[in-house]
C-alpha cells in the first residue's frame, strides 16, 4: 500500500514515542481541529459507540506515553478523514510499536487489578469525571497525589466503576508501573476491617521489600510505602474502606500516583479527596443492563414487565444484574413469572440496608442445581475471607473437580468472583446470605460440614508442616479422621510456605469456629501444626492468640496432656514478644502439669524452655541450673535432640557467666549430638558458635580454621544467614591476626549477603568496613 504524498507514514515509527509524534502530525494536517471537536467525531466511530471526553483526546495525543488505546487510535484516524487502507496502516503500526515496547520493557511491573467487566453498562458521566480528574493531574494547583473517592450505598456498583475506570486509564497508557489492589473489608458483616498495617505489609512485600526490612509500626510502614512509591507511575485501588482513618496511611504522596477509593461512607475527611457519589442506575441504564445479560429479545417481548422488574429491585445495579442472570439461566421463564416471584417474596426497601437484597439472593439461590447449592452452603460454613475448590469440596462432601465446576457456575451467576488464580471470594452481602442459608440447615448437617472443613484444614496443615520441617519443631499426629476428605499434599518447602501465606487468615478463623463448635482436636492441634510457619514469618501475635485459644479449649475439656503441650507454645510466643514474666508463668504451669502426668521427657522440655527465659531475664545462675537439670532428664530418657538443644543453650549461659571453657565444652558435646542425629543445619550453627567462642578468647588462628569449616557446612545446607556469619567471622579472625586487607574482603562478602537477605547484622559489618577504610 502507498502512503499518500505529504501524509505522515506510521510504518516509519520505531517506537511509541515516534508513533505519537506522527499521529499528532496527522491531526495537524487535517486542519488542527480542537480536542473537543475531535472527541465529538471519535465517540460515534468506536465499537460500541460511546461518549468521549475532550480530556481523553488530550491524553491520547500527550507526548511521552507508554501505551496507546488501539481502538481510540483507529477511531481518531478515521475521524480526521483517512481512507480504510490508511486506517489499516495506522492499526498495524500501532500494534507493532506496542509489541516492541513489550519485549524491551522493564521487568517487575505489579498488575493486581481485578478483571474488567465485559458487561459494564452506563456511568458515562461518572466515568468521564473520574478520567478527567486523573488527567488534570498537575495542571491545577501544586503537584500532588490525585485521590478519587467513589461513594454510595451497598450494591450500587462502586467497585465496578473503580475497576473499569482503572482499566480505561491503563488502556490509555497511564499508570503502567504499578497497579495495587486491596479489599479493605470495611463493611464485612463477619470479618473485621483490614488492618492498615497488615495491608502495608502486603503492599511492601509486593513491591519486593524483603520481609526482614519491613518495620513493625504503622507510621514506619506508611513512610516506607510512600518512599517506595515516590516517582512511580502508579495506581492504587482501595476497595470498601471503612473510613478515612483506615485509608489514610495507604495513600502514597507522589504526584505521579492516582488513588481510587470506594466506600459506603463519605471520605471527605481525607485531605485533597475528590468525591464521586454514586446513585442507583437510571431507568434506561437498568434496562440496558437487564437486556445485555438476559437478552434483547426477551426484554422486547415484555417491555412493561421489564420496566416493573428493574423498578422492583430499586434499579440497584447488583440486584438488576442478579435477576438478569436468573433470567438467562431459565430461558423458559417469562419476565412476568420472575416478577411474580419477586413480589411474593417481598423486596425490602433499598434504604433498609443489607437485608434489602435477601429476596434477590434467595431467588438466585433457588435456581441453582443441587450441587451448586451445596457449594454455596459450604461458603456459608467457611469462616474465612476467600476459598479454594479443595476447601469447599471438603465442607460440601464432594470432589474438588465437582466443587471447581460449581464455583465456575457461581461466578457466572455473580454469586462469587475470582480473587486470584484458584481462589474465590464472595461479596460481603452474598457471604452473609450464604451463612443464612447454611444456618437454616439442621444442626447436625451444619456440624458435619464444619467438621469436614476443619479436619481438612488440620490434615492439610499437617502435610504442610511435614513438608517444611524448618525448625524441627514437634507437632501432634492428627489421627485418621480423614476418611471423608482429601487433604492437600505438598511436594516442596516453597509450596507448603505459599499455602500458609495464602491461607493464614483462614486457618486461624477455622480454629476459632472449631473451638466454638466443640471440635476439640482441631482447636488445640491447629496452632501446633502452624508454629513452624508462624516462627518463620515471625507472626508472634498469631502464635500467641492461637495457642491461648488452644489452651482454653484444653482446659474446658480437662485434657491436661494437650494443655501442657500448648502452654509450651504460649510461653514461646510470649518470650518472643518480650513478655518474659508471663512466659515464665506459662512454662511453670506446663512443667507442673508434666510432672503430675509423669511425662519426664516433656518435663525436660518445659524445664529447658524455662531455663532460656531465666537467661534472657539475666538470671544466669538459675538458667545454668535449670538447663543442667533438663539435660539430665534428656540424657536419661534418650532424647538426643532435646539434649543437643539444651547443651547449646547452656553453653550460651556459661558464656554469659564468663566461663568460656565450659561453654566450649558444651558446644563440642552438642556438636557430637548433631552429627549423631545427622542434622546438618544444627551442626553448622553449633560450629559457628564454637568459632565465635574461640574468637572471643583471642584464639584467632583457631577461630579462622573453625569459621572456614563453618563456611563449608553453611554452603552444604544452603543457609545464607550462616554463610554471611561465616564470612564475617573469617574477617574478624583475620583482623585479629592483623591481616586487615584480607579481612575487609570477607567483610564485604558478608555485607553483601546480609543486605540481600535483609539481616540486621549488615549494620555491624558496615561499621567495621568504615572503621578500617
Amino acid at each position: 500500500m502507498t502512503v499518500p504524498v505529504g501524509r505522515p507514514d506510521p510504518s516509519k515509527a520505531a517506537d511509541i514515542a515516534e508513533f505519537s509524534e506522527l499521529l499528532a502530525e496527522l491531526v495537524a494536517q487535517a486542519g488542527a481541529p480542537t480536542h473537543r471537536e475531535l472527541a465529538k467525531r471519535v465517540g460515534p466511530r468506536l465499537k460500541p459507540p460511546r461518549v468521549v471526553s475532550k480530556s481523553t483526546i488530550s491524553e491520547l495525543l500527550r507526548p511521552g506515553r507508554r501505551r496507546l488505546d488501539l481502538d481510540l487510535v483507529v477511531a481518531l484516524v478515521r475521524a480526521v478523514g483517512a481512507d480504510e487502507p490508511s486506517v489499516d496502516r495506522w492499526r498495524q503500526a500501532c500494534i507493532r510499536v506496542h509489541g516492541t515496547a513489550k519485549t524491551g520493557g522493564p521487568a517487575g511491573v505489579f498488575r493486581q487489578l481485578p478483571a474488567d467487566l465485559s458487561t459494564f453498562i452506563g456511568r458515562t458521566k461518572e466515568l468521564a469525571r473520574l478520567i478527567d480528574t486523573a488527567t488534570e493531574q498537575g495542571t491545577v494547583g501544586p503537584p500532588t497525589v490525585v485521590i478519587s473517592a467513589i461513594e454510595g450505598m451497598a450494591g450500587v456498583g462502586k467497585t465496578q466503576l473503580a475497576v473499569h475506570a482503572a482499566h480505561e486509564l491503563i488502556r490509555a497508557g497511564r499508570y503502567s508501573d504499578v497497579q495495587l489492589y486491596v479489599n479493605l473489608r470495611g463493611f464485612d458483616p463477619e470479618q473485621p476491617p483490614a488492618d492498615p498495617a497488615a495491608v502495608l505489609d502486603a503492599f511492601l512485600r509486593q513491591l519486593e521489600v524483603p520481609a526482614q526490612q519491613i518495620p513493625d509500626g504503622l507510621d514506619e510502614r506508611a513512610a516506607m510505602f510512600r518512599d517506595r512509591m515516590h516517582g512511580r507511575d502508579a495506581l492504587v485501588l482501595l476497595d470498601d474502606a471503612a473510613d478515612e482513618a483506615q485509608a489514610r496511611e495507604l495513600i502514597p504522596a507522589s504526584p505521579s500516583c492516582l488513588v481510587l477509593i470506594t466506600s459506603r461512607r463519605s471520605l471527605a475527611g481525607l485531605d485533597g479527596t475528590r468525591s464521586h457519589v454514586l446513585d442507583v442506575f437510571t431507568f434506561d441504564e437498568s434496562l440496558k443492563l437487564l437486556s445485555a445479560i438476559a437478552g434483547d429479545d426477551r426484554i422486547a417481548a415484555e417491555p412493561e414487565a421489564a420496566a416493573d422488574l428493574v423498578e422492583a429491585v430499586g434499579r440497584l445495579p447488583l440486584a438488576v444484574s442478579l435477576i438478569a442472570a436468573r433470567l438467562r439461566a431459565r430461558p423458559a421463564w417469562t419476565l412476568t413469572e420472575l416478577l411474580r416471584r419477586l413480589r411474593s417474596d417481598g423486596l425490602d426497601a433499598v434504604r433498609a440496608g443489607d437485608r434489602a437484597l435477601r429476596p434477590v439472593f434467595t431467588m438466585s439461590f433457588d435456581g441453582l442445581s443441587g450441587r451448586d447449592k451445596a457449594v454455596f452452603r459450604a461458603i456459608g460454613v467457611h469462616p474465612g475471607v476467600d476459598y479454594t475448590a479443595a476447601a469447599l469440596a471438603a465442607a460440601a462432601g464432594m470432589s474438588e473437580t465437582e466443587a471447581d465446576q460449581s464455583l465456575e457456575n457461581l461466578v457466572r451467576e455473580h454469586l462469587v468472583r475470582d480473587r486470584a488464580p484458584g481462589r474465590f471470594e464472595a461479596h460481603d452481602l452474598v457471604r452473609a446470605f450464604a451463612r443464612e442459608i447454611a444456618d437454616a440447615d439442621p444442626s447436625e448437617v451444619r456440624h458435619a460440614a464444619l467438621n469436614r472443613l476443619a479436619v481438612w484444614y488440620l490434615h492439610s496443615a499437617h502435610a504442610a508442616a511435614t513438608a517444611i520441617r524448618t525448625f524441627n519443631l514437634p507437632f501432634p499426629d492428627p489421627g485418621d479422621g480423614r476418611s471423608a476428605i482429601v487433604p492437600l499434599e505438598f511436594e516442596s518447602y516453597d509450596e507448603a510456605l505459599a499455602w500458609y501465606d495464602a491461607e493464614r487468615e483462614n486457618v486461624h478463623s477455622v480454629q476459632r469456629v472449631a473451638a466454638a463448635a466443640g471440635l476439640t482436636q482441631v482447636a488445640w492441634q491447629m496452632p501446633a501444626m502452624l508454629k513452624q510457619f508462624m516462627t518463620l514469618r515471625a507472626h508472634w501475635t498469631d502464635y500467641l492468640e492461637s495457642h491461648l485459644l488452644a489452651a482454653q479449649t484444653a482446659r474446658r475439656v480437662g485434657d491436661d496432656q494437650s494443655l501442657a503441650f500448648v502452654l509450651l507454645g504460649v510461653g514461646v510466643s510470649l518470650r518472643a514478644l518480650s513478655r518474659l514474666d508471663e512466659a515464665e508463668a506459662a512454662f511453670d504451669e506446663a512443667l507442673l502439669l508434666y510432672r503430675a502426668l509423669g511425662d519426664e521427657g516433656q518435663e525436660g522440655t518445659a524445664l529447658s524452655e524455662l531455663a532460656y527465659v531465666y537467661r534472657v531475664q539475666g538470671r544466669t545462675s538459675e538458667s545454668i541450673d535449670a538447663h543442667l537439670s533438663a539435660l539430665a532428664i534428656f540424657d536419661r530418657v534418650g532424647n538426643h535432640r532435646g539434649a543437643m538443644v539444651c547443651r547449646l543453650n547452656v553453653a550460651g549461659a556459661y558464656d554469659d557467666a564468663g566461663q568460656p571453657q565450659l561453654a566450649a565444652e558444651m558446644c563440642r558435646l552438642a556438636l557430637a549430638d548433631a552429627r549423631k542425629l545427622g542434622d546438618g543445619r544444627a551442626e553448622c550453627i553449633i560450629t559457628g558458635n564454637i568459632a565465635q567462642l574461640q574468637l572471643q578468647s583471642g584464639e584467632f588462628e583457631l577461630s579462622y580454621a573453625t569459621y572456614v569449616e563453618h563456611q563449608r557446612l553453611s554452603q552444604a545446607v544452603d543457609d545464607r544467614q550462616q554463610r554471611g556469619r561465616s564470612a564475617a567471622g573469617i574477617g574478624d579472625s583475620l583482623h585479629g591476626m592483623r591481616r586487615t586487607g584480607e579481612a575487609r574482603q570477607h567483610w564485604a562478602e558478608a555485607l553483601a549477603i546480609f543486605e540481600d537477605i535483609g539481616s540486621g547484622q549488615a549494620a555491624e559489618v558496615r561499621k567495621l568496613l568504615d572503621q578500617t577504610s
